[in-house]
């Protein structure tokens, strides 16, 4: 876990935010804290709520390594509550028995906090008690709703928070930490395409320790490939190679992810911006073949074409389908 000094220096807003707020004990009773995924949020939370009960902390700085400490980390302190969507929604009953719980003296201490992840998700009506809740606390109470997506907040509630904008990591930095983690071993040109993949630590060990993210990468090459030797068979390649390769929705939105990575490569590759090539390297044949067989129209075509394939996907059409419309565009 880090440290606020360290939380700063990859979130200087919103670090310098809340050092401050312990620092003169202005802390807000409610934390509306957004960004998009890997940005940190979690983090955040924990960290509030460990400065808030830590016996130990020096200045602002909770010890985290004192049983108090160690049991919020856990998730297991008794008078810090975790809610998160129950299915796709978190419900209005989630929600009255929090404020039930909320109703008694805290255990340890007389204050409370509890986090709200994925608070996107909270029903109207969920909503609604939030809202009363946040305006007439039983105890002294801190709220920490998280959430990617700040504008799906009923502005009633947005505008009894104090808002925690974390921005998303610098890839260059992000990269960085992934080759200097020697528990992750990444070379440079892994480094660079999972970090375009995601800017969350934990999710980039995941994927690159699982190297599922390399064999879906080679067989999105393989199909750039075919689209450029043998063009009428992209349809077979997509079931006799592709489809079997990239089976679930969760593989099938990874390989759009890769398809996009590949794609921006042959056009940034087109007008010479060699420096943010990500899927290939530099000196790959291929992006030359690829540059004479594909326009700069087409490849925005394509581009589209992919990002409207993400989109089927999120709506629930059937992952071959949307796979099969996709190859036929290209």
């Amino acid at each position: 876990m880090k440290s606020w000094e360290q939380l700063r220096e990859v979130q200087p807003l919103a670090g310098k935010i809340m050092m401050n707020s312990f620092l003169k004990n202005r802390v807000s009773h409610a934390y509306l804290i957004q960004g998009t995924r890997g940005t940190g949020k979690k983090t955040f939370a924990t960290m509030i709520a460990m400065t808030i009960f830590c016996p130990n902390v020096n200045k602002i700085e909770p010890c985290q390594s004192c049983h108090t400490c160690k049991r919020i980390l856990s998730g297991n302190h008794p008078d810090v509550h975790w809610i998160e969507p129950e299915g796709k929604s978190i419900k209005t009953e989630q929600i009255r028995a929090l404020q039930h719980e909320f109703g008694y003296r805290g255990m340890e201490s007389a204050k409370k906090v509890y986090i709200i992840m994925n608070a996107e998700a909270l029903t109207v009506n969920a909503s609604n008690r939030i809202l009363k809740f946040l305006e007439e606390p039983e105890v002294e109470t801190t709220a920490l709703l998280l959430t990617d997506n700040g504008q799906s907040i009923i502005p009633t509630i947005q505008s009894r928070c104090q808002i925690l904008e974390l921005k998303p990591l610098q890839q260059k930095a992000f990269i960085h930490r992934l080759m200097a983690d020697n528990d992750i071993a990444m070379n440079e040109s892994q480094s660079r395409l999972i970090s375009a993949l995601t800017n969350n630590i934990s999710e980039a060990r995941i994927l690159h320790e699982e190297e599922k993210v390399y064999d879906i990468k080679d067989v999105v090459y393989q199909l750039i490939y075919q689209l450029i030797a043998n063009y009428e068979d992209r349809y077979l390649f997509m079931h006799q190679s592709y489809l079997p390769k990239v089976k679930d929705k969760q593989d099938q939105e990874l390989g759009l992810d890769l398809m996009l990575l590949a794609f921006k490569d042959i056009l940034n590759f087109r007008n010479q911006r060699v420096e943010q090539l990500l899927f290939f390297q530099s000196n790959d044949g291929l992006l030359n073949r690829a540059i004479e067989r594909f326009s700069e129209q087409r490849l925005l075509h394509i581009l589209q074409a992919i990002l409207e394939a993400k989109q089927k996907l999120n709506q629930n059409v059937h992952p071959t389908l949307v796979m099969e419309q996709l190859v036929l565009r290209f």
